[in-house]
C-alpha cells in the first residue's frame, strides 16, 4: 500500500509523466521533506576519511578488522554497515589488488541485497517504489550498454559468491535505473563523496528553473524550497549543472536523461547572451568566429575530460591538465568574455588542479575570477555558489590570511542560510 509524505502528493504532470506537486504553501527555505538512502556507497577514494556507514568526515576512524579496508565511527556503525559491507568483506581481502568493481556495480549489489532482505516498502519509498523508478533501458544507446555490461561482469566476478544474481535482462534494467536515477553524495564543497538511490526523490521532476534543491545530511536527502510554493505547484529540481548556455543543458539531458526540457528558459533562452558574452572590441566580432569557438570550447571540454580520466589513473601528470587549461583560456580568451561560461569552465578545472598539486595561490587566482560570474550567472540560493565562496575561505584560511578566509566564509554562511531568512523572521 502506497504511503504519503505531508504536503505533498503523487500526480501525473503533463508531458513530464510522474511527477510531485505540494498540496499546501511552502516558503523559501523550508523543507519539504527528508529520505533515507535506499542504498548508498561510499567511494573508494573517500575510505579512511569518512565513516562507511553514516558518511560522518573524523579522524580516528576504526578499521574493520578483517578486509583492513572499511572504516567506521565505531561499533554501532561498524553493525550497522554490516549486511551490506559483507558484500565486500572477503572479496577485497581474496581479490587483492585485483578487486576493481565500479561504484554502479557496487551499489547495485547493496541494492539487490536489500530488496532481498526487505519485507515491506521502507522510509526511502513512501510514495514511489524502486522498482517503480523509470529505467530507460530501450534509449541507451550502444556505448552505454557497452559500459552496462562491463559493470554486470563486475558484478559477477566480485558479488556473485555471496548474492543471488537475477537474469540479464533485470540486471540490464536495474542498471539503466540506477544511471537514470542515482543520486551523487556530496560534501558541503560539492565534492564527491559517494552515489545512492532515492526513490522518492527520483519522483521529482527536472527544470532549468528549479523550485527546490537536494542536499545532504549523511547518507539522508533534504528536498528544500528555493522559491515560494503554492498549492498545485509542481515540484522541480535541476537534474544537471545550470551554468551552461540552452543548447549544452539539453544537450546533456538528451544524452543521461533522454529528453529535451521544455521550460520557460529552455524557450526563451533569456540568459544565453550573457552566458556566452563576447570580449569587446573596437570591431564587433563575426558570429562565425564566435560560432567556431563556440565549438573549440566544446570540443576543448570533451577532450579535458579524457585526459582528467588519465591523470586519475595516472597516465598523464597533472602538469599536462594545468598546461590545457592555460592554452585554452588563451585561445578562447582572444574571442569570449572572462566571465563566458566556457572560459568558467576550463578556470575551475585549473582551479582544481592546482588544489590537486596543492598550489593554493594559483587556485585562490583562478577562484578570483570564477566567484563574481557565479553570483551573477547561477540561479538564486544555488550551492554551486556557496561552495565556490566556501573553498576560497578555506584556501585563505590556510594561507593565514585571515581576514579575507573571515569574510568568504561569513558569505559562506550568509549564502547557505538567506533561504532559511524568510522563516527566521516570522
Amino acid at each position: 500500500m502506497m504511503g504519503s509524505i505531508e504536503g505533498l502528493e503523487r500526480f501525473d504532470s503533463p508531458g513530464k509523466g510522474r511527477g510531485l506537486r505540494v498540496t499546501r504553501p511552502f516558503k523559501v527555505g523550508e523543507l519539504l521533506f527528508s529520505s533515507p538512502a535506499y542504498s548508498f556507497v561510499l567511494s573508494l577514494s573517500e575510505r579512511g576519511c569518512y565513516c562507511e556507514f553514516c558518511f560522518t568526515r573524523k579522524e580516528g576512524l576504526a578499521r574493520c578488522g578483517k578486509c583492513k579496508k572499511a572504516f567506521y565511527c565505531g561499533v554501532k556503525c561498524q553493525k550497522g554497515d554490516w549486511a551490506m559491507h559483507k558484500l565486500e568483506c572477503s572479496a577485497m581481502t581474496a581479490f587483492g589488488e585485483n578487486w576493481c568493481p565500479s561504484e554502479t556495480s557496487r551499489l547495485v549489489a547493496r541494492i539487490l541485497a536489500k530488496k532481498k532482505m526487505q519485507k515491506e516498502r521502507c522510509a526511502s519509498e513512501r510514495i514511489l517504489l524502486i522498482e517503480e523508478i523509470q529505467s530507460h533501458v530501450e534509449d541507451v544507446d550502444n556505448e552505454k550498454r557497452e559500459m552496462t555490461e562491463s559493470d554486470i561482469a563486475g558484478l559477477h566476478r566480485f558479488f556473485s559468491k555471496h548474492l543471488e544474481l537475477p537474469d540479464h535482462k533485470d540486471l540490464l534494467t536495474l542498471f539503466s535505473q540506477v544511471a537514470c536515477n542515482g543520486f551523487t553524495i556530496e560534501d558541503d564543497e560539492l565534492s564527491h563523496m559517494g552515489t545512492a538511490v532515492y526513490p522518492d526523490v527520483a519522483l521529482i521532476n527536472h527544470s532549468c528553473l528549479p523550485s527546490v534543491i537536494v542536499t545532504y545530511k549523511g547518507t539522508s536527502a533534504e528536498v528544500r524550497a528555493v522559491k515560494n510554493m503554492n498549492p498545485g505547484d509542481e515540484v522541480l529540481i535541476s537534474y544537471i549543472d545550470l551554468l551552461y548556455p540552452t543548447d549544452d543543458r539539453n544537450n546533456r539531458l538528451r544524452e543521461f536523461y533522454y529528453f529535451t526540457c521544455q521550460c520557460q528558459e529552455c524557450k526563451t533562452k533569456s540568459s544565453d547572451k550573457a552566458k556566452l558574452k563576447v570580449r569587446k572590441q573596437s570591431d564587433p566580432i563575426e558570429q562565425e568566429v564566435i560560432s567556431n569557438m563556440v565549438r573549440y570550447a566544446r570540443k576543448t571540454i570533451r577532450e579535458f575530460r579524457l585526459k582528467l580520466d588519465a591523470a586519475l589513473d595516472s597516465v598523464a601528470p597533472p602538469s599536462e591538465l594545468l598546461e590545457m587549461c592555460e592554452q585554452s583560456l588563451d585561445e578562447m580568451g582572444a574571442v569570449f568574455d572572462d566571465t563566458n561560461v566556457y572560459m568558467l569552465h576550463m578556470m575551475y578545472q585549473a582551479m582544481g588542479v592546482c588544489l590537486y598539486m596543492q598550489d593554493p595561490d594559483g587556485a585562490i587566482r583562478y577562484g578570483e575570477k570564477i566567484i563574481k560570474p557565479y553570483s551573477k550567472l547561477y540561479p538564486p540560493y544555488s550551492l554551486n555558489v556557496s561552495s565556490m565562496y566556501l573553498k576560497l575561505g578555506r584556501l585563505y584560511m590556510g594561507l593565514e590570511r585571515y581576514s579575507v578566509g573571515v569574510g568568504l566564509l561569513h558569505q559562506t554562511f550568509i549564502l547557505k542560510n538567506s533561504s532559511y531568512k524568510t522563516l527566521l523572521t516570522k
